[in-house]
């Protein structure tokens, strides 16, 4: 029978041991948490010691500051960062200045004034569920919307000063938004 090295099994009780984090606020062992939102490191602690802080530590979530492009609300520079949800083009000067880019705001020019109170514009807005609509800037004091896109066409029969854009057997249509109504006609615009 061979004679079993025990040095073997004293090794270095560190080395053996599970590596855990000290929490900077009590000294204590900082262990995984989970809530909601993920997991995190949390203080063994709680509720005497409330220390937590996120797996990854991003140095900056800034990717690309735009030079050439300055904010149109401070005169900074813009910035292409990554956010909660996803990329988007804001300001350097944020929290003073919290002016983000927004594609909607291209098309604003394109879209016409609201038929209902006459004090806002229509704009393209997301719904929770990923689908667009058209609705009042004016919003909460106008609750106009539209499903479809809108253009700045009188209806013939009703006056009514906007029209929406449809789809009728591979045709172009502009049809009356008001229920009472619903005049179609063929789009004059399609061709432009």
């Amino acid at each position: 029978m061979s004679k079993i090295d025990h040095s073997l099994f004293n090794a270095d009780k560190h080395a053996l041991e599970k590596e855990y984090e000290i929490c900077p606020k009590c000294g204590s062992e900082l262990v995984v948490k989970h809530s909601k939102n993920g997991a995190f490191l949390g203080c063994a602690n709680y509720p005497t010691c409330d220390y937590m802080r996120a797996f990854a530590h991003h140095e900056s979530n800034e990717i690309k500051v735009l030079d050439d492009a300055p904010c149109p609300e401070c005169g900074r520079a813009l910035v292409i960062r990554n956010g909660r949800y996803g990329m988007f083009i804001g300001c350097t000067g944020y929290p003073e200045c919290d002016f983000i880019v927004h594609e909607e705001e291209e098309q604003a020019d394109t879209l016409p004034q609201c038929p209902k109170c006459h004090k806002g514009h229509l704009q393209k807005r997301q719904n929770k569920y990923g689908k667009f609509f058209y609705a009042c800037d004016a919003y909460p004091k106008c609750k106009y919307s539209l499903n479809q896109y809108p253009v700045a066409h009188q209806c013939e029969q009703c006056d009514w000063p906007v029209m929406v854009q449809k789809k009728r057997a591979g045709k172009a249509m502009l049809q009356c938004p008001q229920k009472a109504c619903q005049h179609m006609i063929e789009d004059p615009y399609e061709s432009q």
